[in-house]
């Protein structure tokens, strides 16, 4: 059973509690002190393949944003529309706002290495050969991180993007894969930087296991 949203003028938000998918738009929201509401997802009683749940998400997975009557799926793209749509973390010119969406689009492609190999070590094991094709793409995609934080704060500009919130968002569970983010000091220091934003929280501390509703922070912050 799924609860309902409250309006479809408020933001509904569906995910899962060990969901990096999730994490990404709930730290979107996060840092943005919007008011939201969460509705859980049980990924491990199969509740996204339920009928009610695929009458919102076709494909069955986490996560799936209600809002102004529109249903948006898929994680970047969520990300995406709630840029355009509240105003937050879009980057300053046109040219900045486009390099963002290149970088989910990358991410999407190299940085979801990570998420398979977590995947494999928290959830489902996979072959031996998998992960040995999967863990050098997943450490080429850190790295290349890294170097692009080595000399400026965000992967955009000067002021955190979506481009960081969903690279992060990806990445954050990385220790559970095997991958020691001290590693790559550069990337650390860029996590730093975006765990001391008003807002900010971690995985298992910001994603509740049961329905709730988030209320707008005191650190809102103006479009």
């Amino acid at each position: 059973m799924i609860g309902a949203p409250i309006s479809e003028e408020s933001l509904t938000l569906y995910g899962s509690f060990t969901s990096s998918s999730s994490y990404k738009p709930m730290l979107y929201l996060a840092l943005a002190g919007l008011p939201f509401s969460f509705r859980t997802v049980n990924l491990k009683i199969g509740v996204q393949s339920s009928p009610e749940y695929l009458a919102i998400n076709r494909w069955g997975v986490v996560p799936s944003l209600r809002h102004r009557g529109l249903t948006i799926l898929q994680s970047n793209v969520i990300l995406d529309y709630l840029a355009r749509t509240t105003g937050h973390f879009e980057g300053r010119s046109e040219q900045e706002r486009w390099q963002a969406r290149e970088w989910l689009s990358w991410e999407a492609d190299h940085i979801t290495a990570v998420a398979r190999v977590r995947h494999s070590a928290r959830f489902r094991k996979m072959h031996d050969e998998v992960i040995a094709e999967f863990r050098p793409r997943a450490e080429a995609a850190l790295s290349f991180v890294d170097n692009t934080v080595k000399d400026r704060p965000f992967l955009v500009g000067d002021e955190c993007t979506i481009a960081d919130i969903g690279c992060w968002g990806r990445m954050v569970f990385m220790a559970e894969g095997g991958f020691e983010i001290g590693h790559w000091p550069h990337l650390k220091a860029w996590a730093a930087r975006l765990e001391a934003m008003p807002g900010f929280a971690l995985p298992y501390d910001l994603i509740p296991s049961k329905d709730r509703e988030f209320p707008a922070a005191p650190h809102h912050v103006p479009r």
